[in-house]
């Protein structure tokens, strides 16, 4: 399976890095920085959400509705002229959902480590959401997932599998509960910028700096 390293690096992704870029005026290299500590961050808080029933069936029903995947079919035409109001209404929302309260935390953090200000990363984040649920929406589709044990699945394989998969959960999870002292976003945000630029498959790539001792 694709790990998320493989998505940013794919066709896809280097069109919704170059679309994003556009839309938000940074470089492609500053955006791709910033996509790949988000998206881990994203998926992670997703995973956290599925395992009460409740946030998994409710993200089984976005997926399999409004998130199915039709999304990445016109990648260049949701660029073209500029991302549409819904889709920035539609990931404003996604992001509520997903980081709750700890949102600021999350733009304010990816802003320190990017040197992007939070505003930007708001922006870069709302354009991202749609994308990724569309994205697991398709996958979901194409791996025949329909219930929430086989999402929750999908999601760690995504995210790599495996002992070191499930330590890089709990430090998000550890995020996302703290009490915002940042000490652990620090470590997160920091590992693709650490990861020394390897291209392993998965979130193990993106986490090599931390991990991959």
């Amino acid at each position: 399976m694709s790990g998320l390293l493989d998505l940013l690096n794919s066709p896809m992704g280097k069109q919704l890095i170059s679309g994003v870029a556009g839309q938000t005026g940074q470089s492609e290299n500053k955006t791709a920085d910033v996509l790949s500590m988000a998206v881990p961050l994203l998926m992670g808080a997703m995973k956290k959400n599925t395992s009460t029933p409740g946030g998994a069936q409710g993200l089984m029903n976005a997926l399999s509705s409004k998130h199915d995947g039709s999304i990445l079919d016109d990648l260049g035409g949701l660029f073209g002229g500029g991302v549409d109001q819904n889709v920035m209404d539609d990931g404003a929302g996604i992001l509520g959902h997903v980081f709750g309260a700890k949102q600021p935390q999350v733009e304010n953090a990816l802003s320190s480590k990017s040197g992007l200000d939070a505003g930007t990363i708001s922006q870069i984040l709302k354009i991202a959401a749609p994308i990724l649920l569309g994205y697991l929406g398709k996958q979901t589709r194409q791996q025949n997932v329909s219930s929430p044990d086989g999402l929750n699945g999908l999601l760690g394989g995504l995210m790599g599998g495996g002992r070191s998969a499930t330590k890089q959960q709990s430090l998000i999870e550890t995020f996302l509960d703290s009490d915002g002292d940042g000490s652990v976003i620090d470590d997160l945000a920091g590992m693709v910028l650490n990861s020394g630029g390897q291209k392993k498959g998965g979130l193990g790539g993106i986490l090599g700096g931390l991990f991959g001792k």
